[in-house]
C-alpha cells in the first residue's frame, strides 16, 4: 500500500469507529430527554429509573466518543497537514465554531445534570438535559457543515496571492444543500440509533420476565420515537441522492455501477461483477425505473454513466480516473438501504404489537428486536462509506485531490506503526465500552431510596446524589 493508501485507512478506520458513538449520543440523549420529561410530568418513580438508567448508558458512550473525536482532529495536523494549509481558513471556521459552542454546551450541561439530581431545582434539571440533547446535535451540525463544505465548496473565495480558498459567506456554508439534507439524514439515524438500542435492551428484560411493566414503557417509547425516525431517514436519505446526483453525480453512478448513460434507468437489487475493471456487470432483480427516481426525482430521469462523466473530468481538470471505487459504492449503498428497510419492518411490527397490546409476551419480536441492536451501526457505517468513497479521488470535490492533500513528511513506517497502535488502542476502548454497558445493562433497575421524594420546584437544595 501507498503512503497515501496507509493515510486513509488510517483516517477512515479513525472516523467509522467513531461515528459508532456519535449517533449513540444524539438518539439516546433525545431519548434520555424525554423519559426525564416523562418523570418530570408525572412524578412516577419508574420513570426516574429509566431516566438514570438508560442516562447511565448515554454517559459510557460520550466519554468514549470524546476520545475518539480528538483523534480525528490531531489526524488533520498529523497525516494531513498539506488539506489542513490549503482549506483551514474555510474549513477550520465550522470546526471551531463546534469546539467553542456545541462541544462547551454539551460537555458543561452533562455536568450539572450529572451532578443535579435532589440538588437542581425540577425545571433546571431537566432544562439541563435537553441542553445536552441540544448540544450533541449542534456539534453535529458544524462538523456536518464542514464535511458537506468538502463534498460541494460554497461560500468561499481563492486568494491570487496564496491560491488557497477563504472563508468569504458563512451563510452559504451553513445552507448548502448538501448540508442540510446530509445533517437531516444524520439526525433521523441517529434518532433511529438510539431507539433501537433502547428497544433492544427493553426487549432483553421483557425477555426475562425483569421488571417487566417498567421496561414495556421503555419499549413504547422507543418505538414511538423509531417509527417516524426510520420513515423520515428513508425519506430524506432518497432526496440526498437527488442532491448528490446534482452535485456529485460519479457518486450517484458508482453506487449503481452504471457505466453508460441511461434514461430512464433501472435499480438492481442485485448484481454479479460491475467492479472497477468489469463494465459488463450481469444485473439480477432489476426495478425499473428506480434509479431514475433516486437520482433525478423524475420517473424517467437521465443518469449519466461512469464513462461519460469520467471523460468529462478529463477534459475539466485534466488527465487522471475520476472514477471511485464502485464495488464499495455499490454494496455500502445497498447495505444501507436494505438494512434500513429491515429497521423500517422491525418499528411497524413492534408499532402493530403495541396497538395490539401484545408487546410483553411478543417472544420472536423481543428476540428479533434484541438482535437487530447491530442493524443500525452497520447502516450508519455503509452510509460513510457511500459518502466518503464516492468523493474520491477528491479530499474537496472539484478543488483539491486526496493524493495532494497528505503530509508530505509522513512516511509509511510512522503511518503502519501509528495504525498498528490505533488499533490496539480502538479495541482496548471498544472492550471497554462493551464491557461497561453490559454490566450496567444486566444490572437493571436501581430501587429508589425510601427518603427520596419525587422532585419538584419546591425542593430545597440537597447533596447530590453522585451514583448512576
Amino acid at each position: 500500500m501507498s503512503d497515501i493508501d496507509l493515510a486513509r485507512l488510517q483516517f477512515a478506520s479513525t472516523s467509522i469507529y467513531h461515528f459508532l458513538f456519535v449517533p449513540i449520543t444524539i438518539g439516546l440523549g433525545f431519548l434520555v430527554a424525554v423519559l426525564h420529561t416523562m418523570w418530570f410530568r408525572s412524578g412516577n418513580p419508574d420513570h426516574r429509573r429509566l431516566t438514570r438508567f438508560f442516562g447511565t448508558l448515554l454517559l459510557i458512550n460520550v466519554a468514549v466518543g470524546v476520545v475518539t473525536g480528538l483523534i480525528q482532529e490531531f489526524q488533520f495536523g498529523m497525516n494531513w497537514s498539506a488539506y489542513s494549509r490549503y482549506v483551514g481558513d474555510v474549513f477550520g471556521a465550522p470546526l471551531a465554531m463546534e469546539g467553542l459552542a456545541a462541544f462547551f454546551l454539551e460537555s458543561t450541561f452533562i455536568g450539572l445534570w450529572i451532578f443535579g439530581w435532589n440538588f437542581l431545582p425540577a425545571r433546571v434539571h431537566l432544562l439541563t438535559v435537553w441542553l445536552v440533547a441540544v448540544g450533541a446535535a449542534g456539534s453535529a451540525a458544524f462538523i456536518m457543515a464542514a464535511n458537506s463544505w468538502m463534498q460541494h465548496p460554497v461560500g468561499y473565495t481563492v486568494d491570487p496571492a496564496t491560491g488557497r480558498p477563504e472563508l468569504s459567506d458563512i451563510g452559504a456554508v451553513m445552507t448548502n444543500p448538501v448540508f442540510l439534507w446530509g445533517y437531516a439524514h444524520v439526525l433521523t439515524a441517529s434518532l433511529v440509533t438510539g431507539a433501537v438500542l433502547m428497544l433492544a435492551v427493553s426487549a432483553w428484560y421483557l425477555r426475562r420476565g425483569e421488571h417487566a411493566e417498567v421496561f414495556t414503557r421503555s419499549a413504547k417509547v422507543s418505538i414511538a420515537v423509531l417509527v417516524p425516525s426510520i420513515l423520515l431517514a428513508l425519506g430524506v436519505g432518497s432526496h440526498l441522492g437527488v442532491i448528490e446526483a446534482t452535485y456529485q453525480p460519479m457518486k450517484i453512478s458508482a453506487a449503481e455501477a452504471q457505466w453508460t448513460t441511461c434514461q430512464p434507468c433501472s435499480f438492481s437489487a442485485f448484481q454479479v461483477g460491475g467492479g472497477n475493471n468489469d463494465q459488463d456487470p450481469s444485473k439480477l432483480i432489476e426495478i425499473p425505473h428506480l434509479l431514475s427516481i433516486l437520482a433525478t426525482g423524475t420517473w424517467d430521469g437521465e443518469v449519466q454513466g461512469l464513462n461519460e462523466l469520467n471523460a468529462q473530468y478529463q477534459q475539466q481538470y485534466g488527465p487522471g480516473n475520476y472514477v471511485p471505487n464502485v464495488f464499495v459504492q455499490y454494496w455500502s449503498m445497498r447495505v444501507m438501504a436494505y438494512l434500513g428497510s429491515l429497521a423500517a419492518l422491525v418499528a411497524l411490527w413492534g408499532a402493530w404489537l403495541v396497538w395490539r397490546r401484545r408487546l410483553p409476551t411478543a417472544r420472536v419480536f423481543l428476540a428479533v428486536a434484541t438482535w437487530a441492536v447491530a442493524v443500525p451501526f452497520l447502516m450508519n457505517t455503509a452510509g460513510w462509506m457511500l459518502t466518503e468513497n464516492g468523493r474520491q479521488p477528491w479530499i474537496v470535490q472539484g478543488l483539491m485531490r486526496t493524493t495532494d492533500g497528505a503530509s508530505p513528511s509522513v512516511g509509511s513506517t510512522e503511518l503502519v506503526i501509528s495504525l498498528v497502535v490505533f488499533y490496539g488502542l480502538f479495541l482496548v476502548v471498544g472492550a471497554v465500552n462493551v464491557y461497561l454497558m453490559m454490566r450496567f445493562a444486566r444490572r437493571g433497575l436501581q430501587l429508589e431510596e425510601p427518603d427520596e421524594p419525587a422532585h419538584t420546584d419546591d425542593d430545597q437544595p440537597r447533596v447530590p446524589v453522585l451514583t448512576f
